[in-house]
């Protein structure tokens, strides 16, 4: 493969980054960069009344959450018309397109007679060769597909497929308000921008054949094509907002981290050997289209959600901060070392970032609010010797660190013929408000010296 690859994500902004296109996305990424190549951003907005300039920022902001940056673009096909109707034109002069008079209601009639004839419900070709047009309607432009023979698109991942032209209606590339559509904008974009290979999902693979054409009626060898299978839901339909979160904007709200989702994703249709976890670099030195399977790919909520922890597991804790960030709003006021700190106690079992910033809750705020089951079972008349000695102990001493404050409770220990559940516990919920935490030490210090010891007498006087 030489340096001159260059690839396309060309997303349409009727919605938000949808996990399927961030899947799309990311394997022309990892191609492009495979090959020292190029990876462009073209917003495909031809549906003007769907497309919005927010959904237009939702996916490039998605894009840039997910660190896939494109070497060009983003280009929007709205600020491209008058290079269409160019293109429109030519075709128009060398015979390879006609203008098509037909009104909507002539179309609908035909469609029902070829329908009711047991015909596909194609364009009949009425207008292909019109000589006296009528001058009070505006027609449409369609182009003159093939109508004998078959095409055949060798796709780098489905492999042969072929179409007889038979079944082709003559597309419409230009409607009558001098809008061009999509499957004729998206050929000419790829021309200009000199697209060597189209990886896209297979829901497009049906258009293929008809684009195919309308390179070749330029003169130009079409790219070469890879459809991506479609992720289905657990119960094997499309993937669809039935089935849970299905939009990028969604999954990072949840607290996931970018690149254990982009993980995730490349392990939907792609594989190498049995290895589950890839850093980019290992990603990009290892990708290739020859090892994306055919078949559709089962979206599992749940392995994802293994997989988030995983990398939450094996992240730096100052790696962390700037994603825990949105989510602790006196984050600020924070001191980072300490907060890197306070991480490390808790992102062993914290499987999103949300759930890491809840667990840092009794870390963060001034009080906690004290488990109504926890406190009965453990603020009783028979801890609260153990509380007072442990109060007067801490407010004594002067280093508190961990260390010393082990030190503490091994004299308690001893002082009062205990194991170490009977004194640890109780304080935990006095401080935690739960009855689980990371280790009682650690707490205590992270949550510092008057904030313990203001707990553990509030603690004391609800016994």
């Amino acid at each position: 493969m030489s340096d001159d690859v260059r690839v396309r994500f060309a997303p349409s902004p009727t919605g938000y980054l949808h996990i399927g296109g961030a899947r799309t996305a990311l394997f022309n990424y990892l191609f492009a960069r495979r090959h020292n190549g190029k990876f462009i951003l073209r917003i495909e907005d031809t549906d003007r009344s769907r497309s919005t300039d927010e959904y237009i920022e939702a996916i490039i902001d998605g894009m840039k959450w997910l660190n896939l940056d494109h070497d060009e673009g983003p280009f929007r096909q709205t600020d491209r018309t008058e290079l269409y109707r160019q293109y429109v034109n030519r075709l128009l002069e060398e015979g390879r397109a006609y203008y098509c008079y037909c009104s909507a209601e002539e179309l609908e009639s035909k469609r029902k007679l070829a329908t009711a004839a047991g015909k596909p419900p194609r364009y009949d070709g009425t207008c292909r060769d019109l000589k006296n047009p009528e001058a009070e309607i505006k027609p449409v432009v369609r182009f003159k597909m093939p109508q004998y023979g078959s095409t055949m698109v060798d796709d780098l991942i489905k492999g042969k497929i072929v179409y007889e032209n038979s079944v082709f209606d003559d597309i419409i590339i230009m409607r009558s308000d001098d809008t061009p559509t999509y499957n004729f904008v998206v050929v000419v974009d790829d021309i200009e921008m000199g697209i060597t290979h189209i990886i896209r999902g297979d829901d497009h693979l049906n258009n293929t054949p008809k684009q195919m054409h309308i390179y070749e009626a330029f003169g130009k060898t079409p790219p070469k094509f890879a459809h991506l299978p479609m992720i289905l839901g657990s119960d094997k339909a499309r993937l669809s907002k039935r089935h849970g979160a299905t939009s990028v904007q969604a999954y990072r709200e949840m607290g996931y981290l970018p690149d254990a989702l982009l993980n995730y994703l490349v392990r939907l249709g792609w594989s190498h050997s049995d290895q589950e976890i890839f850093s980019k670099a290992e990603l990009i030195e290892k990708f290739s289209l020859e090892h994306v399977g055919s078949s559709a790919s089962v979206f599992n909520p749940e392995k994802l959600l293994w997989m988030n922890g995983e990398y939450i597991k094996a992240a730096s804790p100052e790696g962390l901060i700037p994603l825990l960030a949105p989510f602790l709003g006196s984050v600020d006021l924070v001191d980072k070392q300490w907060l890197a700190r306070a991480i490390v106690t808790l992102q062993e079992r914290s499987r999103t970032i949300v759930e890491l910033a809840n667990s840092m809750h009794y870390y963060i705020e001034e009080d906690v609010v004290i488990d109504e089951k926890a406190g009965k079972k453990f603020l009783t008349n028979e801890t609260k010797p153990y509380l007072t000695a442990l109060i007067e102990r801490l407010t004594a001493l002067e280093d508190f660190t961990v260390k010393q404050i082990e030190v503490v409770f091994m004299g308690l220990l001893d002082e009062f013929n205990v194991q170490l559940g009977k004194i640890a516990q109780p304080t935990r919920v006095a401080i935690t408000g739960n009855t689980v935490s990371p280790g009682i030490f650690e707490v205590i210090e992270l949550v510092g010296k008057d904030r313990t010891i203001k707990r553990l007498q509030k603690a004391l006087a609800k016994i």
